[in-house]
């Protein structure tokens, strides 16, 4: 049997292991030694039961009931702005927290003036017998009141008014209970009555301010739209003018030009077809010896018409003439120097009339040509607009866009215009609180019965207390005792040693590199020289560090450790090995992205998983945030590998564990080490757990190197008495330095 399995361990026989059994004549034997403590807080608590019963000022409580109204009158078929209350669950739920509010517990203070009435603002109450004593003495003297003092008594009334209100579902109703507890009757009922009207109030109130809002910040969109609108019709009318694509009636100027150029071009090439006709056919029928009588334009022209009466009127006349006289009868011969004139008067006629016919051709032949030219300048003119078109078009639909927006947020403010002052509250008072004639505390039996069973309550508890203190390690000759194993340290607690604000501040495992003279580093020593006696070997050296429960310093006590022996100029790496609460990388600025899952994954090589330490030397192998791992890590070869390769490296490889009694890797990694530092806690971790945690190791052929117990009061060890260092600490204390 090896020397070093502590005699607790060896058997289940002892009394210190195993599971705890009913013993009652041990618990005779401690109700008797502590029967003093028993009965003293026995009677302690129930003096002060009966004591607060005949002190305890009468209350009462009055209940005022609100009612989510789910059914609602529709006034106007509108979008609303804020929605109704839906009354399931969640919702009254929430209206029932929404009572409870401080924001509105501070509306009712304002409005019933809570903060004027003594029972509330106890700035305002009589002072009480040792005040008065002290007015008498001249010990006190009134301060005048700052706003700072308003302030702190508003919220003390405040305080006091939630203290007093309780606000309740009944059942799965939709209704809810108001409860307020007064000193007055009357006053509880009116802040019940209070908290409903200002709770319905607050509804209306913040419908109608929602619907306020809305049209507020509507016109204020609306005046940015309409300014937009202009704006971009502005821009559309700027370019059409640039461009010439000014329109009317839907086509452009250019548009409309080009048709009635066309229209004109078709007349004009009529008219010009016509008067060619004319023209040709008149200079035909004179080609063919005509004298020009059947020439149409002679045909109908006024002058040749009166020529010809002139002409048939005188030829008449020279008939007679001819008939009656001779020829050389001067009147004939006059009449037949008429015709003759007449005759040349028609010819001559009828060459005018030809030679306009021709000037009409020509003329008419001439505007159909002007006409065609202007008519191919605006189809020039009507290419270069369509090709500008295309960004007036775009300018229109940016345009139609924005004036389409626009009248849709006018539409909107119209109807929450029209929806303002029609709101409807989604709750109303379904009863109001009236005054109670019965104070509702306090309940003076219930009181003297609770306090009875609080009584025996306490002393009893005060035993179990004062038995429990007792289950933990004080000191080494506790551990070398009870466990048959060296004590290789104390660890001190930190806040113990340097006490004050630089406690809450400090962080232990920068203190020991800070403060490497302090008594708290000075443990880390002491136990980095019992390590090197205890664990055997001349080479380099694994210990597993280990304890039976969670928070009793394993992980603290790994990296001070580690950093105590780089500061000795040991190299020493610390391998987090408690996969479900890592913590190892806690001690560097940052958050590993690789660490020991991917270096016995073999994905990472093992130099870019060491994290190199910020103050010494040491080296961490910590565990990076990832999935879960469920599979058996620390029993593979891979593990086992990287302790050779952690051997060859480094002098020291510390494996920072897991609970041993509640995790199953630490027995897995205990024997794979040349020794097993087993911590606990002092005065705080229960023998048993420690007497089964080492059970548990000595199982499975672990070296149990010995135990250290860490976060050692040493003051409150002082002050006891207790331990090794308690009756010499003042001695010594001095020797040991902060700085």
């Amino acid at each position: 049997m090896d020397a070093r399995t502590p005699k607790a361990v060896i058997s289940d026989s002892n009394n210190e292991i195993g599971l705890p059994k009913i013993d009652l004549r041990r618990y005779l034997a401690m109700f008797r030694r502590r029967a003093r403590a028993f009965w003293a807080a026995a009677l302690v608590v129930f003096g002060l039961a009966i004591l607060l019963t005949l002190q305890a000022t009468p209350h009462y409580t009055s209940t005022a009931q609100v009612m989510l109204d789910s059914r609602k009158q529709n006034v106007l078929d509108l979008q609303q702005v804020m929605s109704s209350l839906t009354a399931d669950t969640s919702v009254v739920d929430t209206e029932v927290e929404v009572l409870r509010s401080r924001a509105l517990a501070e509306k009712v203070v304002r409005q019933q003036q809570l903060d004027q009435d003594p029972e509330f603002n106890p700035r305002l109450r009589k002072p009480g017998m040792m005040a008065s004593l002290d007015g008498l003495l001249g010990k006190t003297s009134k301060a005048p009141v700052t706003a700072a003092d308003k302030q702190r008594d508003h919220e003390v009334v405040v305080d006091t008014v939630l203290r007093g209100l309780k606000v309740s579902r009944s059942g799965l109703t939709y209704v809810i209970n108001i409860e307020f507890e007064s000193e007055r009757p009357q006053m509880a009922a009116k802040i019940a009555n209070a908290f409903a009207d200002r709770y319905v109030f607050e509804q209306l109130d913040s419908k109608f301010e929602a619907t306020r809002g809305a049209s507020d910040w509507l016109d204020k969109r609306l005046n940015g739209l309409r300014a937009q609108v202009e704006q971009a019709e502005a821009q559309v009318q700027q370019y059409k003018a640039a461009n010439g694509l000014m329109s009317a009636e839907g086509n452009t100027l250019t548009e409309q030009e080009i048709s009635n150029l066309n229209t004109r071009l078709a007349e004009s090439r009529a008219e010009a077809a016509a008067q060619a006709s004319q023209y040709n056919t008149a200079r035909a029928q004179l080609a063919r010896g005509s004298s020009g009588d059947d020439v149409g334009g002679a045909l109908d022209s006024p002058v040749v018409q009166q020529l010809r009466s002139q002409r048939a009127e005188i030829s008449r006349q020279v008939a007679e003439m001819e008939g009656r006289y001779g020829p050389q009868y001067p009147a004939l011969q006059k009449a037949r120097a008429q015709l003759n004139d007449i005759d040349i008067q028609i010819q001559a006629e009828i060459r005018r009339i030809i030679s306009n016919l021709q000037a009409k051709a020509q003329a008419a032949q001439g505007q159909v040509a002007s006409l065609e030219s202007s008519l191919g300048r605006s189809r020039g003119t009507l290419a270069s607009n369509n090709a500008a078109s295309v960004r007036l078009n775009e300018l229109e639909r940016n345009a139609e866009s924005v004036r389409t927006l626009y009248q849709s947020f006018l539409d909107r403010f119209k109807q929450t215009t029209a929806q303002q002052g029609i709101e409807q509250s989604d709750a109303r008072v379904l009863s109001r609180a009236k005054a109670p004639s019965v104070p509702s505390s306090p309940n003076v039996p219930v009181i003297l019965l609770l306090g009875f069973v609080a009584a025996i309550v306490a002393g009893l508890a005060l035993l179990i207390i004062l038995e429990l203190l007792d289950t933990g390690f004080s000191t080494s000759s506790d551990i070398e005792q009870r466990l048959d194993l060296p004590n290789l340290g104390s660890l001190l607690l930190l806040s113990s040693t340097i006490g004050g604000e630089a406690a809450r501040k400090a962080s232990p495992t920068r203190y020991i590199v800070e403060k490497p003279l302090s008594a708290f580093a000075e443990g880390f020593r002491n136990l980095r020289t019992s390590l090197l006696a205890s664990v055997p070997g001349e080479g380099s050296r694994v210990i597993t560090i280990t304890s039976s429960l969670p928070r009793e310093g394993k992980t603290t006590t790994s990296v001070c450790l580690a950093r105590t022996m780089a500061l000795a100029g040991d190299s020493v790496v610390v391998v987090d090995c408690d996969l479900r609460r890592r913590n190892l990388h806690r001690v560097s600025q940052h958050e590993p992205t690789v660490g020991l899952l991917e270096a016995l994954s073999g994905k990472v090589p093992l130099d870019r998983c060491l994290m190199r330490d910020d103050l010494t030397s040491a080296v961490f192998l910590p565990i990076a945030k990832g999935d879960p791992v469920v599979q058996d890590v620390f029993g593979s070869a891979a593990m086992d590998e990287l302790i050779v390769a952690l051997r060859q490296r480094f002098r020291y490889v510390l494996l920072d564990t897991a609970p041993v009694l509640a995790i199953a890797d630490t027995r897995i990694l205990a024997p794979k080490s040349d020794g097993v530092l087993y911590l606990t806690r002092w005065r705080h971790t229960h023998r048993n757990a420690v007497l089964a945690g080492l059970r548990l190791l000595q199982s499975v052929g672990a070296r149990l190197t010995g135990v250290a117990l860490t976060q050692v009061n040493i003051r409150e060890q002082a002050r006891s008495g207790y331990g090794d260092a308690g009756y010499y600490y003042g001695s010594y204390k001095s020797y040991y330095t902060s700085n």
